[in-house]
């Protein structure tokens, strides 16, 4: 695996970059990252769906970081943060999560075989996850998909906290960035949940928001990913880019540790 992976940079803090469900290497983050100092890593880290990823396999690129650099950082957005926030649980190597328009439970498959399955699997079992309603259909075009994921928390509510991710137990520092705008899941009141379930256990939280920013955000010297006609993100140019400046020199301190 680590044969694929895209490296910039050379700095003592590496970061393992992870994309969403778009699947795409995050070449333009990690030179953004690698002129901040990082060395940075992505990888097309699943295949032709987000079905039963097992953890295990972030573990050479993951490894291949450590030992570069000093620091081991992972960067994630969205589902990417899903991945992120279940790395930083179980590695005590990784020093800090970055997780940007995060959740903080895990989600089925996105698949459309059923029965659903979960997204991840850890020494060969799937984790715990929250279903999707089949019968729930978008009210607009193109569809916002945020009134799915909060249906979905209500409908399967005996499922969520089996499905919570373990963020009490990442003993590195966490940094969030969520919109208070984001249509595609409520990135926000998941970011918040997160907060308050780390400080229950006396753990330190970062949490960045604007409140007219989407889903997709981004940090500065980076530029508009092409749009998904499929998807409704949220947000807007200028308040995307205003949360990526916000979230900037959080993201920096993080690297310098």
């Amino acid at each position: 695996m680590t044969t694929r992976l895209h490296l910039e940079g050379d700095g003592p803090a590496g970061v393992l970059v992870l994309a969403g469900s778009s699947g795409r290497v995050e070449v333009e983050r990690c030179r953004v990252l690698a002129g901040a100092g990082a060395t940075a890593a992505s990888y097309a880290w699943f295949g032709e769906v987000l079905d039963r990823v097992p953890l295990e396999s972030f573990d050479d690129a993951l490894s291949t970081l450590h030992e570069r650099c000093d620091r081991l950082v992972v960067l994630g957005t969205s589902r990417g943060a899903e991945a992120a926030l279940l790395l930083g649980a179980i590695h005590p190597e990784i020093d800090a999560v970055v997780a940007i328009s995060p959740t903080d439970v895990v989600w089925a498959a996105l698949s459309t075989e059923r029965p659903q399955r979960s997204s991840w699997t850890r020494g060969g079992e799937p984790l715990p996850f929250v279903p999707y309603d089949d019968a729930w259909e978008p009210a607009q075009s193109p569809p916002e998909f945020v009134g799915l994921y909060e249906h979905c928390l209500e409908a399967y509510a005996d499922r969520v906290p089996a499905a919570r991710l373990p963020v009490d137990r990442i003993r590195g520092s966490v940094l969030l960035a969520a919109g208070g705008d984001d249509r595609l899941w409520p990135s926000l009141g998941f970011a918040e949940q997160i907060v308050r379930r780390r400080s229950s256990a006396g753990l330190p939280t970062t949490l960045v928001s604007q409140p007219e920013a989407g889903h997709r955000v981004l940090l500065p010297g980076e530029t508009a990913p092409p749009a998904r006609a499929e998807l409704a993100h949220g947000g807007n140019a200028l308040a995307d880019l205003e949360l990526g400046q916000l979230l900037w020199p959080e993201l920096v301190a993080v690297l310098s540790g």
